[in-house]
């Protein structure tokens, strides 16, 4: 059973538990055992009653939060416009690109940024989304993955935090390894003082800036650019999960799930080019092409840090395409 890929940092020699070598193999893969599916509505026992509540309540909040927007100054509207991109970056750009992956290298300060850019968009910790994200890569639509697509669209979209992980699911998460994220002190400051942290930059924050900036109604501040945009930006998100896990095209891996698809790109703010990520994750750009050719402003924010000195060792996957292309060519030619 794999535990990690292409020979990265994030392999280990040891799991917490004991040496690997003394683990029992499996006698059947992950993506050979069989699914437990759940009958809808799911038995009580299968629901995560504290997330489903949390999940449920900030759409309820999201939802109310349509009916503060004709009450918004337009500075509020703004507001809540700008800070999609933001929180977003702090997802693709920080706990996907930065920290799951380690796709490229960062300063302190951009670090510090990015942690907080996360923080609004309040998406658990990145300590969390980074281990569950490795575990997705390397048990990808199999009993393993934490959102398997092939369990349905509204599964992969939102139902996997709302029913509790299979216990292959937890059993998988536990062998990847976190030192990396365990050693970087952004992260953990982040991951101790969760869930308050979040929920200040997620909620509060938006309403206190709107408030003593340009003199909105806290509350008018709290709903839009807090609680509705933060319930948009989920759901940006979990389209990725969902949407680019099922439709689209699939020109670099025909066998694989994942799919180029341009709408998850634009939601997601670069993130839907998913066929090239799951083939090559540990490319920094997610796509095979530049900025001008698919949309991908988290690239473009990653390139522009580079130039001031904030963001190194951008790591790129196109020359090995270039060659597994030509070998792919080359054997449709004979």
């Amino acid at each position: 059973m794999p535990i990690a890929a292409y020979g990265s940092s994030l392999s280990r020699h040891n799991t917490e538990e004991a040496p690997l070598d003394s683990l029992d193999k499996m006698t059947v893969p992950y993506k050979q055992q069989e699914r437990r599916l759940s009958t809808f509505p799911p038995p009580l026992k299968d629901v995560r009653i504290m997330m489903a509540s949390y999940i449920t309540l900030t759409q309820i909040l999201g939802f109310i939060g349509i009916f503060f927007i004709p009450y918004c100054k337009i500075a509020t509207l703004w507001w809540a416009f700008v800070l999609w991109p933001i929180s977003g970056f702090g997802i693709t750009g920080g706990a996907h690109r930065l920290w799951a992956h380690r796709s490229y290298k960062a300063s302190f300060a951009y670090r510090a940024v990015v942690m907080l850019c996360n923080s609004i968009a309040n998406q658990g910790t990145i300590f969390h989304w980074s281990r569950d994200h490795r575990t997705h890569h390397f048990h990808s639509e199999t009993v393993a993955d934490p959102h398997d697509a092939i369990r349905g669209f509204w599964f992969a979209h939102m139902g996997w935090l709302y029913l509790k992980k299979d216990p292959r699911v937890a059993e998988a998460g536990r062998k990847v390894n976190v030192d990396d994220l365990k050693e970087d002190s952004l992260v953990m400051f982040q991951h101790k003082y969760d869930p308050w942290w979040n929920f200040f930059w997620c909620f509060f924050m938006p309403g206190l800036v709107a408030q003593y900036a340009w003199g909105e109604t806290f509350w008018n501040g709290f709903f839009v650019p807090g609680c509705l945009r933060y319930v948009w930006v989920l759901h940006c998100t979990w389209m990725v999960n969902s949407g680019a896990h099922l439709w689209g095209a699939r020109p670099y891996d025909p066998q694989s799930n994942p799919a180029e698809n341009r709408l998850v790109a634009i939601l997601a703010i670069g993130e839907g080019w998913h066929n090239w990520h799951h083939k090559y994750p540990f490319d920094y750009a997610a796509s095979e092409y530049g900025v001008f050719t698919q949309f991908n402003p988290t690239k473009l924010v990653i390139d522009l840090c580079a130039a001031l000195g904030l963001v190194s060792d951008r790591k790129r996957a196109t020359a090995m395409w270039a060659r597994e292309k030509a070998r792919m060519d080359d054997s449709k030619s004979r």
